[in-house]
């Protein structure tokens, strides 16, 4: 008996203590968490888009089990939000004391946010029908207060930002799908100068060999913002 005894006490001692974890492997992956799940899904859906995404796939990406992930984010619809909210924060230009332009301001969000959305063109698809989260509503309420600071009426705010959220999405997605090469424009193009007599000021402007989208967002914005000063 007590010999077994001592070989029961010697399979005991070569247990790991309770409190004591593992070495993590040196080439492992870091530990999950909600911040690390959403930059991957990021990744996945700039790589793939929308229908690219599964929990499956984005698990993995991880190098963990599909059920891990329900223990930081609720279903695939949350991994949409988080993902949409992420790519939009947005950081206010540094303050030089120099007295703030509204119109200034204006721009450099709009353009932020234009730029944050081709960056990431699933983002736009996404944007009309999910939760509105943090960083959006951050923009928007930032964008409200430039305005009303600008002297736009309480009354008239609402239809203000809707106004350039529609032009900034409108923007967004028309660049983002519209894909025809420098010759695919050229042969519209002459088409177009055929049919000339139908469509005589579009031929005239040459409005299909217009590719400058920056120019032309500028550009729009500012006849937008020319409209709203004209009020006060």
């Amino acid at each position: 008996m007590a010999a077994k005894r001592s070989g029961a006490q010697s399979k005991r001692s070569q247990r790991p203590s309770a409190g004591l974890q593992p070495a993590q492997e040196p080439h492992s992956e870091p530990p999950l968490s909600r911040e690390r799940i959403v930059a991957t899904a990021v990744e996945l859906l700039d790589a793939e888009g929308i229908g690219g995404l599964s929990m499956r796939r984005l698990a993995d990406r991880l190098g963990s089990g599909a059920m891990s992930l329900y223990w930081h984010v609720d279903n695939k619809e949350k991994v949409f939000d988080l993902a949409l909210d992420s790519v939009l924060e947005y950081r206010e230009p540094p303050q030089t004391g120099e007295p703030r332009n509204w119109r200034g301001e204006v721009v450099h969000m709009l353009e932020d946010w234009r730029a944050s959305m081709l960056r990431h063109p699933w983002s736009a698809s996404l944007l009309p029908r999910r939760a509105l989260g943090p960083n959006i509503l951050g923009r928007l309420e930032l964008l409200s207060k430039i305005l009303s600071r600008a002297g736009v009426a309480d009354a008239d705010l609402n239809v203000a930002i809707w106004s350039l959220w529609n032009y900034v999405m409108g923007a967004t997605v028309t660049r983002a799908s519209f894909e025809l090469s420098d010759d695919d424009r050229a042969v519209a193009q002459q088409r177009l100068t055929r049919l000339s007599e139908s469509y005589p000021t579009i031929e005239r402007s040459r409005l299909l060999l217009d590719s400058d989208w920056d120019g032309a967002f500028s550009r729009g914005l500012d006849f937008m913002l020319d409209g709203f000063a004209a009020r006060q």
